[in-house]
Order: structure tokens, then sequence, then C-alpha cells
């Protein structure tokens, strides 16, 4: 055992983390998220994490991993569809907090891409998580920073 790992993080997830390098992307997809065609395409990591909801999860990471300082918003999401865009989507609150909690820029460390864009971006992701979120729009790719010594 390791002291003060988040439990929701599997061995093969904890993995995961400490063979990324700095700027490599990490992508958490919803339920619905098609995660395994997109981890096939470019050879990803591809690991599941059944029952966890991505807040949970995107919370377990960042306590592992610093957000990229290199890049203007190492945090991005998939932006609603134009028919949904009246829809407050709840979920970005709750990464906006978590985000917050664990990187200086809070809010502005946030973009999104466009769906299209988000499933080209996620195919490049080192990893690809696949959650049981059922939130909608509750995908999220991460990438990571540099660790620098303790």
């Amino acid at each position: 055992m390791l002291k003060n790992v988040p439990n929701i993080l599997s061995p093969a997830l904890l993995k995961t983390l400490d063979e990324m390098g700095h700027g490599d992307c990490i992508c958490i997809g919803d339920g619905n998220f098609p995660g395994a065609s997109i981890a096939k395409a470019q050879g990803a990591v591809y690991l599941r994490a059944d029952g966890h909801g991505v807040p949970t999860l995107l919370d377990a990471v960042l306590k592992m991993i610093p957000l990229d300082d290199n890049v203007e918003t190492p945090v991005m999401l998939m932006d609603t569809m134009e028919c949904d865009k009246n829809l407050d989507i709840i979920i970005w609150k709750e990464y906006e907090k978590i985000v917050k909690v664990h990187d200086s820029r809070g809010t502005a460390a946030i973009g999104k891409y466009e769906r299209s864009e988000f499933y080209e971006q996620a195919k490049k992701a080192y990893c690809v998580v696949q959650s049981g979120e059922s939130a909608i729009y509750g995908n999220i790719i991460l990438r990571k920073g540099i660790v620098y010594g303790q």
C-alpha cells in the first residue's frame, strides 16, 4: 500500500499517471463517451473506472499530477452542440471548483473544444479513462505538467 493515494485510483491508473510525461494528456470520458474506440485510434492506454463519476476521478488525478503551465488551457471540455447551447451544464461547475483547488489559474485554466475537435484531441491522449459518469458533457482532457522535485 501507499500513503496519501486516493483509493479511487486503480493500480493501472496510478501506473499510467506515473508513466505520463509533461505535455501528455489524459482523457476522462463520461459513460456515453466512445472510450474504447477513441483509445484504439492511436494506441492509447484504455482504462475503465466503472461506477465512478468524473468529478471524483478528476480530483484524485489532480492530487497526483500538476497541470501544464506551458499552455493557456491545460483542461479542456467538450463544448455543447448548437441544440444544447441553452442547457446549464452543472458538472462543469464542479470541474471549475476542483480545478481551482489544484491550479492557481482557476477557471482560466479551462477551455473548450467543439465536439468533433474534442474527439480528435482525445485520440491523441496518452490514456483514455472510461468512467461511469451519467451527466451529459462530462468529458474532460487534462494536459500533464512538470513534476518538480519534492
